[in-house]
């Protein structure tokens, strides 16, 4: 009797532990109890399943012959070969071989009766190379606490990590391969969260960082340490989007007297420094008071649609930020928003928010976006001009954290002579106030 009870103890304590780690480690749970069940399921019940699913194609006539009459056994449907599974610690990737007749879209369309079949959090389906394709299970919401990995670091020039994705990976920006990007999102949806990620990735960079930030510098001002230039109003963002197209002229030149086509095509000793133009919510940069302000507002947008257009090739990229952008805002808004092909939507207000998003690279986006939860600021869908498009949420960074950053990297600020008019003054951090300390009462 002592001994049940003992094992009840123990047992109870065991079922207890990995209670809580399901929900305060789920990375711990998923590979001392998920990984082993999942990997077991997906084992004994694959051929079944993909049978089930429609993911089985008829034998060709030779192969039935000889399984027919050679092996003697029964001529089954064919389903995808595995070539590999490989556990992690957010779940399970395996690696499928197609057989003819079947394509990656067969499989994308089954992915839900998959996640159901194998009790999986989500399944997303890549295409690796022709004829092979990975799914990618996650065990648990890897979006519920996002961190990411220490391997995320040191990815390349011009590459940041930013968020997590859905399926476990991490979403980079990486400016060589997507220049210019748009992102947006309805008040208190995290996109200043993904700013402020993206900034303290950028600070590590040897690059020049141009703040635009029309609400009086708010979000940008605490960023001056690392900024080259920062202006608060539409007037000297006007003036400094002139001297970035003069520069952009200037680093023509640059390449054609080197016969290159491609800023990182230049010799090292003569490249110029990468320059990155941070703007928040470009709408201010649209809106006009009177009409006698219409002339300039049409000058800065013509500027920055020509920076949309032609800077990517000599290493000045736009990384454009903002709640709603389109055709509303005026002459030139949807010029623009066609040359910043990636984008980073989060939680809007309405469907045709989204619909300016990534209704024109991503349609099938569009529903995934309405439907994020008010109560998970951070969260956002990114598509691609590929048309693809995935979940990622940005891990919680203070403003503090982002410009503490900024201020341990403020030695890689380039001087520039042509931004030095809108070069930021950098303010002192100002020291925490002394605790209060109560008076001794008097006494008479």
């Amino acid at each position: 009797m002592t001994n049940l009870v003992t094992w009840l103890v123990i047992a109870g304590l065991i079922a207890a532990a990995l209670g809580y780690a399901k929900a305060r480690a789920p990375r711990v749970y998923w590979a001392l109890v998920g990984l082993p069940l999942t990997w077991g399921r997906f084992t004994w019940t694959y051929r079944s399943t993909m049978e089930v699913c429609g993911l089985t194609v008829q034998p060709s006539g030779l192969r039935a012959f000889m399984t027919r009459n050679l092996a003697r056994r029964e001529v089954r449907p064919v389903a995808p070969k595995v070539r590999r599974v490989r556990g992690t610690m957010t779940g399970l990737r395996v690696t499928l071989r197609l057989p003819a007749g079947l394509e990656p879209a067969d499989v994308v369309a089954s992915s839900e009766r998959l996640r159901h079949a194998w009790g999986v959090r989500s399944i997303t389906v890549a295409e690796s190379k022709p004829g092979f394709v990975e799914l990618r299970m996650t065990g648990y919401d890897v979006l519920r606490r996002v961190r990411l990995p220490r391997s995320s670091k040191d990815l390349g020039p011009m590459v940041v990590p930013v968020a997590l994705r859905e399926d476990g990976t991490v979403y980079v920006r990486d400016y060589r391969k997507v220049p210019m990007a748009l992102t947006l999102g309805a008040n208190q949806s995290g996109k200043s969260m993904y700013q402020r990620n993206l900034v303290a990735g950028l600070a590590r960079l040897p690059v020049g960082l141009v703040g635009i930030d029309c609400k009086r510098g708010v979000e940008q001002s605490r960023y001056a340490p690392r900024l080259s230039a920062l202006v608060t109003t539409p007037d000297a963002a006007g003036r400094l989007l002139d001297a970035l197209v003069g520069e952009m002229e200037e680093r023509f030149d640059l390449l054609a007297a080197h016969a290159v086509s491609d800023l990182w095509e230049l010799p090292e000793h003569v490249r110029p420094v990468p320059l990155v133009v941070l703007i928040d919510e470009v709408a201010e940069l649209f809106l006009v008071a009177s009409k006698k302000d219409e002339p300039a507002r049409d000058q800065m947008v013509m500027q920055l649609v020509r920076l949309g257009q032609m800077a990517r090739s000599i290493g000045i990229y736009l990384e454009v930020c903002g709640q709603r952008f389109g055709s509303d805002l005026g002459k030139g808004a949807t010029m623009l928003r066609a040359q910043l092909t990636g984008r980073v939507v989060h939680r809007v207000n309405d469907k045709q928010t989204a619909e300016m998003g990534l209704g024109d690279i991503a349609p099938d986006a569009v529903m995934a976006v309405t439907a994020i939860a008010p109560d998970r600021p951070g969260v956002a869908v990114a598509g691609d001009t590929s048309g693809g498009w995935s979940r990622i949420r940005t891990p919680e960074k203070t403003p503090d954290e982002a410009a503490a950053v900024c201020r341990e990297f403020a030695h890689l600020t380039p001087e520039l002579a042509f931004l030095a008019p809108f070069r930021p003054t950098v303010r002192p951090v100002p020291e925490p106030a002394p605790p209060l300390v109560n008076p001794r009462p008097v006494t008479e």
